[in-house]
């Protein structure tokens, strides 16, 4: 895509040159066909969607573009503060709530701190029998047949879940 712009920029410098101006920082990069600003919904209606349809995707909004954009740079391991100045948020509390769930290992850090804190038990911990230790460990021959008809995992016993 950087290969794509760069020679969008090399062609309409050479456009300028070719009209004796050395300047093109005030031209637009996508202009209609009338060399104006594009206006959102031509844009959309008449240039975004056809390229979908041509390229058989899906429909989708040119929003969800920006959010798969700040998405992106989140899983690779951007700072949440370079996401939030890409993707222009007033503060950095509108980017920690659109994209703080995609932030790699961000609930991990709470879920290991478990492990260093002492667990006190409301109840006494009762110490397996080793009956309970056999039936546990039965396998099961038949769904719902023999001694034990409830199976641990839901799954099993209801397909749908």
């Amino acid at each position: 895509m950087t290969q794509t712009l760069l020679g969008h920029r090399e062609s309409a410098l050479l456009r300028a040159f070719q009209r004796n101006e050395s300047n093109i920082a005030d031209q637009v990069v996508f202009p209609s066909p009338d060399g104006c600003i594009l206006h959102p919904n031509n844009l959309y209606h008449r240039y975004f969607l056809p390229v979908l349809e041509h390229s058989g995707l899906r429909q989708f909004r040119l929003h969800d573009l920006r959010h798969t954009f700040g998405s992106l740079l989140i899983q690779s391991g951007a700072s949440i503060v370079y996401v939030k100045e890409q993707m222009g948020h007033s503060s950095i509390q509108v980017t920690v709530d659109t994209y703080g769930h995609l932030i790699p290992g961000a609930d991990i850090a709470w879920v290991d701190r478990l492990d260093v804190v002492p667990q006190t038990s409301a109840n006494n911990p009762q110490t397996p029998t080793d009956a309970d230790e056999q039936n546990h460990l039965q396998p099961v021959d038949l769904i719902g047949g023999g001694g034990r008809t409830r199976t641990y995992d839901l799954r099993i016993m209801r397909p749908s879940l």
